[in-house]
């Protein structure tokens, strides 16, 4: 087993959360510390407060991965007898790193919101705002047949060939080869100064963009040749799409109140506040983690009965009311699922990589709101 660094378990959530996902201008990545020395020790966190760094310390933590930025508005000091500037000092003299993961991991596929719909009990989801196409690119590699399963194998492995629910997705053409290799080559088959053929397979397949490096290593690795002939072709067809927020149906309809007071028991929530007639039914739920106030009309358009959200605002409410789109606020902080959910997603990868980390969740609260 071996003792990853931070940059290690970066790659590893960045598979699964990458910074490109994140909506422009948000404030995400390394914000305190630095990435290059072991992390045994990982904490999930959905706040970064001094109570949460003071967990941090007692739980022996080297990085903290949080779904809020710390930074989130420009800095003009650090001041240590100042909240903000005592809570980074904290951070710094006991080498505690903070990533942030915000809207990158909203929009994910497993991210915030899938655990929130998860949670509902919502079937049938599907995006609510779309944000985000995955560029895709093909890649075209000749090699020796026999060695073109392996081939296919690594580069399957790599995660590219997925088509929507299908996996490993390849094409593969039998052919001739020809290559003469120099004075200076140590080539694979044949010797220098002859001209070889060579029986080859050309395989084809694609791949987000994002992976591109992981790919090209899996197939450099596996692929026999000194030199390896590859071809890498721009796609105009889109990959997943991706997006903020989540709509999907209840299993069965309630009423507005009853699907209130699931909510509240599901997300965990100290309270709902609840727009529109509590006996009205509701069935398609549209369901966007943290301040959802801008998304609202898109939940209207998708024919959504009810939308669930946090910090609803009052005149907004008045408009959505008006519009016929019943809500259900559970506040700000059921974002805090993402902490349980996050550390499994990074202890199966890891497991998977067979680093020696172990990853917690934060149980200090950090919902400012009390229910009296």
């Amino acid at each position: 087993m071996k003792i990853p660094n931070g940059h290690e378990i970066i790659q590893l959530f960045e598979q699964f959360s990458p910074k490109s996902y994140a909506m422009e201008g948000d404030k995400i990545g390394l914000q305190v510390g630095r990435l290059n020395k072991p992390c045994k020790r990982v904490m999930i966190a959905l706040d970064v407060l001094e109570s949460v760094v003071d967990e941090a310390i007692k739980e022996q933590v080297d990085l903290i991965i949080a779904h809020h930025p710390i930074i989130y508005r420009p800095l003009g000091a650090i001041v240590t007898d100042q909240p903000a500037g005592r809570l980074i000092e904290k951070l710094i003299k006991n080498d505690i790193a903070v990533y942030a993961a915000h809207t990158n991991l909203d929009v994910a596929a497993g991210g915030v919101n899938d655990m929130l719909a998860n949670a509902l009990g919502l079937e049938k989801t599907d995006i609510l705002v779309p944000t985000y196409k995955e560029e895709l690119r093909k890649l075209v590699v000749f090699v020796p047949a026999d060695h073109a399963e392996s081939i296919r194998e690594a580069l399957g492995a790599s995660g590219a060939g997925f088509i929507g629910n299908y996996s490993h997705c390849s094409f593969s053409q039998s052919g001739t080869g020809r290559f003469q290799a120099e004075e200076e080559a140590t080539p694979f088959i044949g010797e220098s100064g002859g001209l070889e053929l060579v029986s080859e397979e050309r395989i084809e397949t694609i791949y987000p963009v994002r992976i591109e490096k992981k790919v090209l290593t899996a197939m450099f690795k596996a692929h026999p040749y000194e030199e390896v002939a590859y071809d890498l072709y721009p796609l105009y067809n889109k990959g997943e799409s991706l997006g903020l927020g989540r709509i999907g149906y209840l299993p069965e309809a309630m009423t507005l109140e009853q699907f209130a007071r699931h909510t509240k028991e599901k997300l965990e929530s100290g309270g709902v506040r609840v727009v529109g007639d509590l006996t009205r039914s509701v069935k398609k739920v549209a369901v966007l983690g943290g301040d959802g106030n801008k998304y609202w009309q898109d939940a209207k358009r998708r024919g959504a009965d009810v939308y669930v959200t946090g910090d609803f605002y009052y005149h907004t409410a008045h408009d959505a009311d008006a519009e016929g789109l019943a809500i259900v606020d559970p506040g700000h902080n059921v974002e805090k699922i993402m902490k349980n959910g996050t550390a499994a997603v990074l202890k199966e990868k890891a497991t998977q990589q067979k680093y020696d980390v172990t990853f917690i969740s934060s149980t200090t609260p950090t919902d400012p709101f009390q229910f009296v």
